[in-house]
């Protein structure tokens, strides 16, 4: 069972008994306040609120006692009856009433509630919330669902030499008195419990300001004194100041909250979470070691999704995560189209839509072939269903359907019914009914086909094409094949395009351009009878529509001999991302599509595609190539990458996302002997920096082939003495091909209580290739600890989401699934039956494992 679970049906009764008006919430945070400071502190709520009807309710709350609780003036008896270590019970007259709860909490160690972590750099402390999706609860008393919109405000004592950031401005600096200050902040306008935030901590912050048509907004950047130097604050200004002057223009709308503060935290779980006017983000986006321009891009695009949620999510909130989906695909959607109109604007070169195609949707195309693939408007029905949704469906499917739904009204329609949406909900809740009248007001279509066939149903469609040629090469012939897989089989209306491509030399160049309805099995396309057959024929040009693509002959081997001659960055990810799908699908061989990456990764232009071509020709090495050829072939594909390394231009991101994957790629400890060198400053390759972040990752890999030590680690990690290195070094150690490496590493990923960024090194390098013997005990302890998560018990019942993921996903014993492990898995689902949570990540490890032996037997 999910820990501290709440189901709609409860959210949705208890918005029938109240209204919340106000919160006013104290947070003390001086260390002399508890007896453990290093685990608890002391938090005191005032909430008003008006009963509907006369009921016995409950206010949230996890806390580690509640000290005391008066409504309305009198006093509340705690017991195990009216407090049950997650809700605080009473009951209510109709009218108004005023709660107040006084309560000690509990610091989180993995990212939920209020997080505290200690710099090992210099021992300062910070603290941050995350209270998405309902962890304002181990904060303060809350009625903690969406709908429950109240004000909120917010007093924090904190230790004199610390800054307090929140949803309003930051105050002037208090005076100090006996060694803390007390931060009252304003009163907030309207908002959800689980975009509150609270920072706190010896933080380095910048300053700046944006002058917008509605007046100047004061902006601040802040980050651990330890990565200050780290802090490129300039270009992270820039990103913000371009963002809202076309989020302002496009939304009609001016930004809604009174500043703008983003924070960069420690052991974050996320990439970031969009608390009104103090989004946080995990400190990884402050680059300490050189890094591509594609890392540059995503931070910008990060930046640009909260930003979007400043107005659809903050501003305009859902009423139950049941719209979870929309909340986070309009964000994904809004960041790319504004990162592209800044592209335009400022000339900065990035190919917005082909960095989408080639990571986002990727992702998505995954998810949605998977036995837990689910509706994009999926049933909500409780806290553990959206834990579990936060994924590639709910953002990038979500977001890919937006951009067909902008295709099928048009864009101008689209923005006009997103503003009088905005205008009619501003600081209220909505439900996706909502959206889709606007948009039917401005475009004048009726979108309930669109509903029912793209946000009602689960999977994905594959396009090929499908003709006849006369004598001389031309079609007499054209028609568009629909298809779908027979588990989930609608056939969707796609707004599509098709490219027809003609070499010219090594270039590839579009000769016409169709753009066009496709619905039902086949498609007519009478436009193209009586033209030659071209080169390559591009279903899905332009990337329009969500869906599978697949080649004809022809086009197939034009685009294995040519595929760094298509002109877009768009059309080549298109492509890349087609020839992954039919590597996946069995119908490419890992080979094939590995000789296909190092023809083509060396001259792509766009470093996203790079980064993902050389992960996913990795994948194909080890997981889709048959047992008995896959050394050969990562000999092969190792050597491929060293050729590619040394021609690349000295100081290039290519030369860096390069040697990053050779290092991967070395398949044992001979081969392995170049990063020893790297790491001890021989044979470094011109212009490459042998940085923080490289020499781990140099490090990890000589752990994995067994040509390093504890020792070396240990050297390693006193020589990057920081969070971050602590945390490589543990993922390391997981990684060393010794029994007790594995050991120690196992328990403390899943008897200890491990902090979350370490928890998640730990898990991610634990299984690894060609250590069959040293893993072979722990397939059978996957199964017992994946019992434990399912139960509850060995003190999993109260771990975090977080963590429980990190085990059933990363400890999954992949490198070991042969038949006979794939079906002892399938015994287990069958005979636990474990609950939806364990069930789902455990079938989606299966699912993984069994397409692979899939692509395997197929190269026989």
């Amino acid at each position: 069972m999910f820990a501290a679970n709440i189901s709609r049906a409860e959210a949705q009764a208890r918005s029938t008994q109240v209204r919340v008006e106000s919160y006013d919430v104290v947070i003390d945070l001086d260390p002399r306040s508890t007896a453990t400071p290093e685990q608890n502190f002391l938090s005191s709520t005032r909430v008003r609120f008006e009963a509907l009807t006369a009921a016995d309710t409950c206010v949230n709350l996890i806390a580690d006692a509640v000290a005391n609780a008066t409504l309305d003036g009198q006093p509340l008896t705690i017991d195990d009856k009216t407090f049950d270590g997650e809700h605080l019970f009473f009951y209510v007259e109709p009218g108004e009433h005023e709660l107040m709860v006084a309560s000690t909490m509990r610091f989180s160690r993995t990212g939920e509630g209020l997080h505290r972590f200690v710099d090992p750099a210099d021992d300062r402390v910070y603290l941050y919330s995350q209270f998405e999706t309902a962890d304002a609860r181990r904060a303060f008393a809350t009625f903690e669902q969406p709908d429950l919109k109240a004000t909120f405000r917010f007093t924090v004592i904190a230790p004199e030499p610390w800054t307090v950031i929140s949803n309003s401005p930051t105050p002037g600096l208090p005076e100090a008195t006996d060694g803390v200050r007390r931060w009252e902040f304003a009163t907030t306008e309207r908002m959800s419990t689980y975009i509150t935030a609270i920072c706190a901590g010896d933080f380095h912050v910048v300053h700046d300001t944006y002058d917008a048509p509605t007046g100047r907004r004061d902006l601040s950047i802040a980050c651990r004194e330890s990565l200050a130097s780290a802090l490129d604050a300039e270009r992270i200004f820039e990103t913000t100041k371009r963002g809202f002057a076309v989020f302002e223009d496009v939304f009609g709308q001016p930004y809604p909250f009174d500043d703008y503060a983003q924070v960069f935290v420690p052991e974050f779980n996320f990439g970031a979470m969009e608390n009104a006017g103090c989004v946080t983000f995990r400190d990884e986006y402050l680059f300490r070691s050189r890094v591509t321009a594609a890392s540059y891009e995503a931070r910008d695009n990060t930046i640009l999704h909260e930003m979007a949620h400043m107005w659809f999510g903050d501003l305009v909130t859902m009423k139950w995560w049941d719209d979870l989906w929309l909340n986070e695909s309009f964000a994904e959607w809004a960041s790319h189209f504004v990162q592209e109109q800044i592209a335009e604007q400022y000339n900065t070169g990035v190919e917005v839509w082909a960095t989408f195609c080639n990571q986002r949707k990727t992702w998505a195309y995954r998810q949605d072939q998977l036995p837990s693939t689910h509706p994009i408007a999926a049933d909500m029905y409780d806290l553990e269903a959206v834990e579990l949704n936060f994924d590639g469906i709910t953002y990038a499917k979500g977001a890919s359907t937006l951009r067909q739904l902008v295709a099928y009204v048009g864009l101008e329609p689209f923005i006009a019914g997103v503003r009088a949406y905005f205008v009619k909900h501003a600081w209220g809740n909505t439900e996706l009914a909502d959206l889709l009248t606007e948009l039917e007001a401005s475009s004048g279509r009726d979108l309930s086909r669109f509903t029912t066939e793209w946000l009602q149903t689960a999977g994905v469609n594959t396009m090929a094409a499908d003709f006849d040629v006369d004598a001389e090469g031309r079609f007499t012939r054209f028609e568009v094949r629909q298809s779908a897989h027979p588990s989930w089989p609608t056939l969707r209306q796609h707004r599509m395009a098709i490219g027809l491509y003609n070499l010219a030399g090594d270039k590839l160049v579009r000769s016409e351009r169709l753009e066009l309805d496709v619905d039902g099995p086949m498609t007519d396309v009478p436009e193209f009878v009586g033209m030659s057959q071209p080169d390559l024929i591009l279903l899905n040009d332009d990337d329009l529509t969500y869906t599978k693509i697949r080649f004809d002959e022809r086009s197939l081997a034009t685009l294995v001999a040519h595929a760094a001659g298509l002109p877009t960055a768009l059309a080549r990810a298109l492509c890349w991302g087609a020839t992954w799908d039919m590597c996946r699908d069995a119908q490419l061989s890992a080979s094939d599509y590995v000789d296909l990456v190092l023809r083509g990764v060396g001259v792509e232009t766009d470093l996203t595609a790079v980064s993902s071509l050389l992960m996913q020709a990795r994948s194909a090495v080890d997981y889709y190539a048959p047992r008995e050829e896959r050394r050969a072939l990562a000999s092969h594909f190792s050597a491929g990458l060293a050729e590619l390394l040394a021609a690349a231009q000295p100081g290039s991101d290519h030369q860096l996302a390069l040697a990053r994957a050779f290092s991967a790629s070395v398949p044992d400890a001979a081969a392995a002997a170049p990063l020893r060198g790297w790491l001890d400053g021989h044979g470094v390759p011109d212009g490459l920096a042998v940085d923080a972040d490289l020499r781990w990752r140099l490090l990890t890999d000589l752990c994995r082939v067994g040509a390093a030590s504890e020792a070396d680690i240990a050297a390693e990690q006193a020589r990057d003495a920081t969070a971050t290195g602590a945390e490589k070094a543990a993922g390391a150690l997981a990684a060393l091909a010794t029994p007790e490496a594995k050991a120690a590493s196992w328990h403390r990923a899943v008897d200890e209580d491990t902090p979350n960024e370490t928890h998640s090194q730990i898990c991610a390098q634990f299984m690894q290739l060609d250590q069959d013997e040293l893993l072979a005990p722990y397939a059978d302890r996957y199964l017992e600890v994946a019992e434990w998560v399912a139960d509850g018990t060995h003190g999993w019942g109260g771990r975090s989401t977080t963590i429980r993921q990190h085990v059933l996903m990363l400890l999954f014993p992949r490198p070991l699934a042969d038949r006979a492990y794939l079906d002892r898995v399938q015994a287990w689902l069958d005979a636990k039956q474990p609950n939806d949570f364990v069930r789902r990540l455990v079938s989606e490890r299966l699912d993984d494992a069994e397409r692979a032996l899939r692509c395997q037997e197929a190269a026989h």
